[in-house]
């Protein structure tokens, strides 16, 4: 199978399907938040203020992580490099220090904004197939997709010298291969993660629990996929940056669950006065 990129032209400008992706991704992950936040009977409008920061703050924490892996500040100001892990830490600082700052339970907050964060990252997939960007390694399997206009196309060449896939001999350096559709792997596990913490979240264990077992199961997910995507940063062998950082956030992950594992004992009330 043969995709192109998605792009809609209105006069001058060109939207990309990433880009509607992008924006769809945090107004649906804004919504099922908002929902969580009225059932717990707090204020919905704190998702709304939640999405606005974590937008500027994953901008931002991308754009910086992407500008420090290539080693050039200039990269900053590219169009590209919206690098995950450098969105999710950016992100997660903003929020935190919103939340800090307006004095809201913290641990509460991140259960209830774990299950949206799950799609918002399944629909920014989703934008990552439409624009052709972060596919796999070449494959001959029935579902395998040629991207002959990708970011980069998957020609034979690219994925020699830029990703260091191995090509059969004989193949011609402009030929376009077929390869894994990792943006529709981790679609399918981020649906399944998803149903998980949705599933989980009236859980009797105590506060920040839920959000633990994010960490857990996005990490998990991540690190599996990345063993068929084609990368350019395997560091150990075949194990990629993104390997590493998530291997780490499941020991986190893990630490955590184990801790708030049960609910928190209740605050001793004060002792009756005796006369």
């Amino acid at each position: 199978m043969t995709v192109y990129p998605l792009l809609i032209h209105i006069g001058r400008f060109t939207v990309t399907g990433y880009g509607v992706m992008m924006m769809l991704s945090f107004l649906v992950a804004g919504w099922i938040y908002a929902r969580e936040l009225r059932r717990l009977g707090l204020d919905a409008a704190i998702a709304w203020d939640t999405v606005v920061i974590a937008v500027v703050g994953g901008l931002a924490g991308s754009k910086l992580y992407f500008a420090i892996s290539v080693g050039r500040l200039s990269a900053a100001f590219s169009r590209g490099g919206l690098v995950w892990y450098g969105g999710l830490a950016g992100g997660t600082a903003a929020v935190l220090a919103y939340m800090w700052l307006r004095k809201l339970p913290i641990r509460t907050l991140l259960d209830a904004v774990s299950p949206s964060l799950m799609v918002g990252y399944m629909l920014g997939r989703v934008g990552c197939f439409m624009v052709n960007d972060d596919y796999g390694l070449p494959s001959r399997l029935p579902w395998a997709v040629a991207f002959p206009q990708g970011s980069p196309p998957s020609t034979a060449a690219v994925l020699s010298q830029q990703f260091h896939a191995t090509i059969p001999a004989g193949v011609r350096p402009e030929q376009v291969l077929a390869v894994h559709p990792t943006q529709l792997y981790e679609i399918a596990l981020s649906f399944v993660v998803f149903g998980l913490l949705w599933r989980w979240r009236e859980h009797r264990h105590a506060a920040g629990w839920l959000f633990a077992a994010y960490l857990v199961l996005s990490s998990l997910e991540r690190i599996v996929v990345e063993v068929f995507r084609a990368k350019d940063d395997r560091v150990l062998g075949p194990v990629t940056v993104a390997q590493l950082l998530s291997a780490g956030l499941v020991a986190v992950g893990l630490l955590l669950m184990r801790r708030l594992s049960r609910p928190a004992p209740a605050e001793p009330k004060p002792a009756a006065a005796t006369s």
